[in-house]
């Protein structure tokens, strides 16, 4: 792959051309057909009542997305020369469907990322707090409005126009696009994790030998031992944190070092795969981890409005499990999920 002049295009992304010719309609639909059921797994894999947040209705808005471009490139592709609405369409616009959801997914990391971190604000603040169904509703709203938001401007960016141009100037390539934006929160988030290793690293080492994974009420959990009740309520954030890391790589260990895979050899994605599910999920489990740690003075035991992630049981870091019936029923497993 060479790099093509970054003048035409948006500072937002890299431009890289193949000298293949246009007809990549079959590999667009392996490549979308394999993430429309990597969305449904993830989707299904998640727990139960999850989706009371504003990342979980982006999640359910991206799977739809993904799944209608499969089936206009599915159908672009079977009929290969028709007129839909007065407007001609052939296999040159699978590649230009493409290159505009490309543009769209690779801004939407930073919104994606703020307005999730203001809906944690608010819900650990508990300043303001909607009934359920008008909760629903403004998070629906809500992802509607940054969909529409951001894909009027990419149509209307004078940078994308002309790249979408220039590529049909060469209709017989087909420029893949990656954001710079998932590159960079990618990188933050290893960096802050790195940080936190090192200056918690004996805390950690000390608490992975004395941590045992079992089974209570039917879920596997890892068991942090607790001496009293007493020194849990005034635990600092210092005794807080091994543990947030703990569960934190317990469950997603793989996609930490795959992360820093793409980050150390540089790995160019282009952004309709970059921007995946599983990805969100990754980042909204740090975001959690980040506010819990912050707010861990206003964590109460029995408090039930808090974020649930779908992946991470984050309240075994806080409920000290001192149950003399939970060495009955510690089961060994093989697998770490916390």
């Amino acid at each position: 792959m060479t790099v093509l002049s970054s003048e035409n295009c948006s500072s937002q992304y890299e431009v890289y051309q193949t000298n293949q010719p246009l007809n990549v309609s079959g590999l667009l639909f392996l490549i979308l057909f394999g993430k429309t059921l990597l969305n449904i797994l993830t989707l299904g894999m998640s727990r139960k009542n999850t989706y009371q947040n504003f990342m979980g209705y982006f999640c359910i808005s991206l799977a739809f997305i993904d799944f209608s471009l499969l089936v206009n490139i599915s159908i672009i592709s079977y009929f290969g020369d028709f007129v839909l609405l007065g407007i001609r369409l052939t296999k040159y616009h699978i590649c230009l469907l493409t290159q505009i959801i490309s543009f769209t997914y690779g801004f939407l990391h930073y919104p994606v990322f703020l307005i999730t971190c203001i809906d944690y604000y608010l819900n650990f603040s508990k300043t303001t707090k909607l009934p359920y169904k008008y909760q629903k509703l403004f998070y629906f709203f809500t992802v509607i409005l940054i969909w529409v938001s951001v894909l009027a401007y990419v149509m209307g960016d004078p940078a994308i126009y002309q790249s979408l141009n220039a590529q049909n100037a060469h209709s017989y390539q087909c420029p893949f696009y990656t954001s710079i934006q998932s590159y960079l929160l990618s990188f933050s988030m290893m960096m802050i994790l790195l940080v936190v290793l090192i200056t918690s690293w004996p805390e950690v080492v000390a608490l992975v030998q004395a941590v045992r994974i079992t089974s209570y009420m039917n879920e596997a959990i890892i068991y942090f031992p607790f001496s009293s009740h007493s020194s849990y309520t005034k635990s600092s954030k210092k005794k807080l944190l091994p543990k947030l890391i703990m569960c934190f790589l317990g469950t997603w260990l793989p996609f930490v070092l795959l992360q820093i895979v793409i980050l150390l050899f540089k790995i160019q994605i282009p952004a309709y795969i970059e921007m995946n599910i599983p990805w969100l999920y990754f980042v909204n489990s740090f975001l959690i981890a980040t506010f819990y740690w912050f707010n861990c003075h206003k964590l109460t035991l029995n408090d039930t409005t808090l974020p649930e992630d779908p992946f991470v049981s984050w309240k075994f870091c806080f409920i000290p499990l001192t149950i003399h019936s939970l060495e009955k029923v510690e089961n060994p497993i093989s697998v770490i999920i916390c």
